[in-house]
């Protein structure tokens, strides 16, 4: 009954991790924009891209799970010093978005409270901190990502209600978009990237390993967690384009420079605003410590010395990436760089899983991996791989 009660625990947790890892500034700011770009036809956009994040993740959270191998580990496994290259880029990107979400934190502070940017970023870099101080971490980091993801669905929920969106609308252009769907494919491939893009496939799967979540045996709960995990972050990214959406209807047009938290303004006045403080604060906070966690995940096993000292490491991640924001400010070219390093990480990753699928040497003997499962996995990787060699094109604005 207790070993029941713990899987059942870490498999919450792995979904949820992986889930406000995924709902961080970015995805706010992306819903937001696009919901005033497309109105009604977002549905369509939100519903193919979880599709396609579905593909991504079972295949991700199949391989690694079975294997009990980390993804470095398994790209290594393919190929000496390839796992390397992936745990750099996973790292790199991981740390300068967290820059970025520690940046969302401190504009959530300001926007519920009043505090100024830079004790923003101080106190969500601390309250970080304290998670992994304590002693037994992962269960802080599983119940702290489990109430503030909670927070944000409940928050978007009374937004939706204060403002009545036209749900017949938004479920009629969900599955016939007016917009047309060739229009809407640059934002398929944006939302692909931002739901598993980068480390967040990994969050939840590296959470299962670390709880010995793994084996063959235990393939129905790793798929039942790695769906839940989608499950989470759509739910929210659903209120969030219906609250959305419940405004732009109206023939508002969002401000371009923070069109989320107008949005919410618009919609519910200056206790709407407030309310969006509240979320962008609770999903700067759950997104630091899921890029930490799994950004050092991809470290531990490269080395002893860093495997040994996990703790230290994430506090330290999470205190450059804090010191970093409090004092250069935004740091805009980086995140561009990071944009680009995200395009990348998701087809060389998910193309790893896929041929490490068929290994028997990395999947044991007595697993078959699915083939339906496999085709779309390597139809995903070419639609990531189209978003990565976009993103590209990206870096010329670091010299501009």
């Amino acid at each position: 009954m207790v070993e029941k009660k713990k899987n059942g625990g870490a498999l919450l947790g792995a979904a949820f991790i992986m889930a406000t890892s995924a709902i961080g500034p970015g995805f706010l700011t992306q819903t937001a924009k696009f919901t005033n770009d497309f109105q009604g036809s977002f549905g369509f956009v939100i519903l193919v891209s979880i599709l396609l994040s579905v593909v991504v993740q079972l295949n991700v959270w199949r391989v690694l799970c079975v294997s009990g191998m980390r993804g470095q580990d398994v790209a290594n496994k393919l190929l000496p010093g390839l796992g390397y290259f992936v745990a750099v880029l996973i790292v790199l990107g991981g740390l300068v978005f967290n820059i970025g979400n520690v940046g969302g934190g401190s504009l959530g502070f300001n926007t519920l409270l009043g505090l100024p940017t830079t004790v923003g970023c101080i106190l969500t870099g601390c309250i970080a901190i304290v998670v992994f101080l304590l002693k037994n971490a992962t269960k802080a980091m599983d119940t702290l990502t489990k109430i503030l993801g909670g927070v944000m669905i409940v928050v978007i929920f009374i937004v939706i209600v204060i403002v009545k969106p036209p749900v017949g609308t938004a479920i009629k252009e969900t599955f016939i978009p007016s917009s047309g769907p060739v229009a809407l494919f640059p934002a398929i491939l944006t939302l692909l990237g931002g739901t598993v893009g980068g480390y967040i496939t990994f969050a939840g799967a590296h959470r299962l390993i670390d709880g010995g979540i793994t084996k063959k045996e235990n393939l129905g709960e790793i798929t039942k967690s790695s769906i839940m995990g989608i499950g989470i972050a759509t739910v929210v990214r659903i209120f969030l384009f219906l609250a959305i959406f419940g405004v732009v209807v109206k023939g508002v047009t969002l401000d371009s420079a923070n069109p989320a938290a107008d949005a919410f303004k618009q919609g519910a006045g200056q206790l709407g605003y407030r309310f969006f403080g509240l979320v962008l604060l609770c999903a700067a906070v759950t997104s630091v410590i899921g890029a930490a966690y799994t950004s050092v995940s991809f470290l531990k096993t490269l080395h002893p010395v860093i495997a040994q000292n996990e703790k230290w490491i994430t506090i330290g991640f999470i205190a450059l990436s804090t010191v970093v924001m409090a004092f250069l400010g935004q740091p805009a070219k980086l995140l561009v760089l990071a944009g680009a390093l995200n395009g990348l990480i998701l087809p060389v990753t998910l193309g790893v899983c896929l041929v490490a699928s068929q290994k028997k040497n990395i999947m044991g003997e007595g697993y078959r991996h699915p083939r339906w499962l496999f085709i779309l996995g390597i139809i995903v990787v070419c639609l990531a791989a189209y978003l990565g060699i976009t993103s590209l094109a990206n870096l010329g604005n670091l010299f501009a």
